[in-house]
C-alpha cells in the first residue's frame, strides 16, 4: 500500500493538512509506519512538520522543554538531563532511539510508551497548537486527539528523587513486562512527604499508582515503611494480556518490582 508524505514547514499547517480523513501525523514512525506495513489501511496519508522548534530542547534553571520531535537518543545524550536517561535508554534498541520521538511515545499504546511512564511520574505538561494540556488528562483523551504535539514541559527532578525501572524478558532492549516510574519528596528525617508514581502495561496507557502514593504518605523507604505501598499497588489497575505477559503475571510481579524502585 503506498502512503502520501506531505511535509509542512509550520505546525499550523501540519495541523490543517491533519483534518483530512486517513492521515496520520509522522514522529519517528516507529508505531505509524509498521501499523500501515502490517495492513492498517486506515492510514492512507502522513503528515510531518519542520518547524525548528520541534527539535528544541531548552533547560532554563530546573524548568524543561522538550520539542515532539526531540529522539530518544536526544535525550539519552544531552547533558542535562541525566535523571532520565534511563527512562530514554528503555525504549529499544540503539536503532529505534535514534527514531523514536517524544511525541510519539505519549501515543504509544501498550507494552510501548516507557518514556511516558516518566513523564506522567514528574506531572509534565503536553503542548498543542492549540494549548496546554496536564499529561494525565492528555493520556486520558489522546485516543480522541488530532492536533500535533508541539512539546512536554516539566520540572526537572533531582537526581535522587526520581527513579525509573523497566522489567523485560530480553535485556537491554526488550518489550516491556511492566514499567514503572516515581517522583519522590522526603523530609529531613526520611519520611515521604509527597509521592507520585506511574505505571506502564498494568493499563492501556501509562497510569497513576494513586493508591500506593497515598499510602506512602508518612511512612519511610524501608521494607516495613513501604509495606502499606506494596499492598495498594494493583489498585484500579488492569494489566494488559500479551505474548510477553499475561495479566495475571503483571499483577503478581508488580509489587515486587515497585518494592525495588522505592528500596533503590
Amino acid at each position: 500500500m503506498a502512503l502520501a508524505l506531505q511535509t509542512f514547514a509550520t505546525v499550523k499547517a501540519a495541523n490543517a493538512a491533519l483534518k483530512a480523513a486517513g492521515t496520520r501525523y509522522l514522529g519517528g514512525g516507529t508505531l505509524v509506519v509498521r501499523a500501515a506495513n502490517e495492513g492498517d489501511v486506515s492510514v492512507s496519508g502522513l503528515i510531518r512538520s519542520t518547524e525548528p522548534s520541534l527539535s528544541t530542547i531548552a533547560v532554563a534553571g530546573d524548568k524543561v522543554c522538550i520539542g515532539a520531535s526531540v529522539t530518544m537518543a536526544a535525550i539519552a545524550g544531552h547533558p542535562e538531563l541525566g535523571t532520565l536517561a534511563k527512562a530514554a535508554r528503555a525504549v529499544g534498541g540503539p536503532a529505534i532511539r535514534n527514531m523514536a520521538t517524544v511525541g510519539g511515545n505519549l501515543f504509544a499504546p501498550a507494552p510501548y510508551g516507557d518514556f511516558a511512564v516518566a513523564l506522567l511520574a514528574l506531572d509534565a505538561t503536553v503542548s498543542t497548537d492549540g494549548g496546554e494540556t496536564p499529561i494525565e488528562t492528555f493520556l486520558a483523551n489522546r485516543d480522541g486527539s488530532r492536533a500535533v504535539v508541539t512539546s512536554v514541559s516539566f520540572t526537572l527532578p533531582k537526581a535522587d528523587s526520581f527513579r525509573f525501572l523497566k522489567v523485560s524478558r530480553v535485556k537491554p532492549k526488550g518489550v516491556s513486562v511492566l514499567s514503572i516510574a516515581g517522583a519522590l519528596e522526603l523530609s529531613s528525617d526520611g519520611t515521604v512527604t509527597s509521592a507520585r508514581i506511574a505505571l506502564g502495561c498494568m493499563a492501556d496507557r501509562p497510569m497513576r499508582a494513586r493508591a500506593a502514593e497515598k499510602a506512602l504518605i508518612g511512612r519511610t523507604l524501608t521494607a516495613d515503611g513501604i509495606a502499606p505501598a506494596l499492598a495498594a499497588a494493583g489498585d484500579g489497575t488492569s494489566p494488559i494480556t500479551d505474548p510477553i505477559a499475561s495479566a495475571w503475571y503483571r499483577a503478581e510481579v508488580l509489587p515486587v518490582h515497585l518494592g525495588r524502585l522505592l528500596l533503590a
